[in-house]
């Protein structure tokens, strides 16, 4: 079985991350600079990883603050 990308591996456990409640609807994920030291990966693979998250509504972008996970409720309605 081939290796998903980095980036879908990122999506993976920030996903995970926040269906086992360690990121709780309005908590702040850790900055692209935090998430690139940490999983040792580029500024674009952080940010097609948020991107796919924002996609699938699990997290939403607020300009100039960061990006939050979103409300269960907001994301089951869109």
């Amino acid at each position: 079985m081939p290796v998903k990308p980095k980036w879908e591996q990122l999506v993976d456990h920030l996903r995970s991350q926040i269906e086992s409640g360690e990121l709780s609807p309005g908590d702040q994920l850790p900055s692209t600079a935090q998430l690139r030291e940490q999983h040792n990966v580029s500024t674009t693979v952080v940010r097609r990883a948020i991107l796919m998250l924002q996609m699938q509504g699990i997290v939403q972008g607020v300009h100039g603050l960061g990006v939050f996970v979103a409300d269960r409720d907001e994301a089951a309605g869109s």
